[in-house]
């Protein structure tokens, strides 16, 4: 019997695998962050020091992430750049938008709009992270690309305006269409998306 697998969508690729993780382990410091302060003015102190714990060693984690990051970009601008933009087109994807519970074929985006709705994660999250790495790695001012690096530099640093434009078109859509889905984990309770 084979192991299972995940793709990520990092082809294998060092650069991109510590680009995946350095924004992976932000967006999850972001939103166990969130959880703990929704939990404690939930009034679940309990929760909230939990995932603020949570959101501490993830806080952690990108440290590490980002750094190794930086000095690829120092070492090597254009592939670090490059890496950076291919991870950027394809998007980062949590490794929950796996998730199955057998039932619902549609059950990650129906967990990511409940987490939108509530604040959990958002897409201004996602540019929020996106304008973080920009300054920290410092792409905007980042010397010795080549044409296609320059290009990418370009591409990447022109994102974060786009993803807020989508994230308002997406939150005027879910105004509009708002369904109700249920979710097996939670004893099949109807949750408004």
């Amino acid at each position: 019997m084979a192991a299972a697998t995940m793709d990520l969508g990092t082809e294998n690729n060092p650069y991109m695998g510590f680009v995946y993780t350095s924004f992976q382990e932000r967006a999850i410091f972001v939103s166990h962050g969130n959880t703990a302060r929704l939990a404690k003015e939930g009034g679940d102190p309990v929760l909230a020091r939990i995932c603020g714990t949570v959101a501490a060693d993830e806080k952690r984690h990108e440290n590490a992430y980002v750094r190794i990051v930086e000095k690829l970009l120092e070492v090597d601008p254009t592939g670090a750049m490059m890496a950076i933009a291919y991870m950027m087109r394809h998007k980062i994807t949590m490794p929950a938008h796996l998730v199955y519970d057998g039932r619902d074929p549609h059950l990650f985006d129906h967990f990511s709009a409940v987490a939108q709705r509530l604040g959990v994660y958002t897409a201004g999250d996602y540019a929020d992270i996106m304008e973080f790495l920009i300054v920290r790695w410092r792409l905007e001012k980042l010397k010795g690309l080549t044409s296609e690096g320059k290009r990418a530099q370009d591409f990447v640093c022109g994102l974060p305006p786009i993803i807020r434009r989508l994230q308002e078109r997406a939150e005027e859509q879910a105004r509009k269409n708002k369904i109700n889905v249920n979710f097996s984990w939670i004893f099949n309770k109807e949750v408004l998306l």
